[in-house]
């Protein structure tokens, strides 16, 4: 698979909340010719997608070119929260829903979104407005509730989206499946394994809400 040939041409999309091994699947579809791939990090790092996020969490309508300009695939938050609407601009895009158990989902959010989101003072951040207000009902930090949203959503995708279009991917899966899930060859560097606990806090904890 070749990087997008036109501008916000998205060809895989990545529905699976944020922990969800979203990082990792981010740097393997890069290496993989399905890049750039877009993620939170691009937006902390651009003031413009910053800007036009945070829009869209405010109800602007979507400009879906505009928003992925220069990307060929897509995952994370804040694009896994308008999930529906991308598959459907992008009819033919490869989708996957990163996976991990509830629980284990749970107890790496509960240590790095969520702290994030705990000691935000911007309101208007993605973190807040988008995360902890409209995916989980203003109640993130409601393990019970949490939980059940994070499982809603996981049952809601594979519902939608049609077996042969959709991979499930857990953390531990590996080159295999997605590269048969994309009609590429298995590279022979590791599967990348990126932002754990710990580099999630160097990277993001002392940043600037997006």
């Amino acid at each position: 698979m070749s990087a997008a040939g036109e501008v916000g041409m998205l060809r895989v999309i990545g529905t699976g909340f944020g922990r969800t091994g979203t990082d990792s699947m981010r740097e393997a579809l890069n290496r993989l010719g399905a890049g750039p791939c877009h993620h939170m990090a691009e937006v902390l790092n651009d003031p413009e997608q910053k800007r036009l996020w945070r829009a869209l969490a405010c109800g602007a309508a979507p400009d879906w070119p505009r928003l992925f300009s220069g990307f060929g695939s897509c995952v994370d938050w804040p694009s896994a929260a308008y999930w529906r609407e991308i598959i459907a601009a992008y009819p033919e895009a490869r989708v996957l829903l990163t996976w991990r158990s509830a629980e284990s989902w749970w107890a790496s959010f509960e240590r790095t979104i969520l702290d994030v989101i705990r000691s935000s003072e911007d309101p208007d951040s993605l973190g807040v407005a988008l995360i902890a207000e409209q995916v989980f009902g203003g109640r993130p930090d409601d393990r019970a509730h949490a939980i059940a949203t994070y499982e809603a959503h996981v049952a809601e995708v594979m519902a939608t989206v049609p077996p042969g279009r959709l991979l499930v991917h857990r953390i531990g899966d590996g080159w295999a499946p997605l590269c048969a899930h994309l009609g590429v060859a298995v590279p022979s560097e590791p599967y990348p394994h990126r932002n754990r606990t710990t580099e999630f806090h160097s990277r993001f904890g002392n940043r600037p809400g997006s």
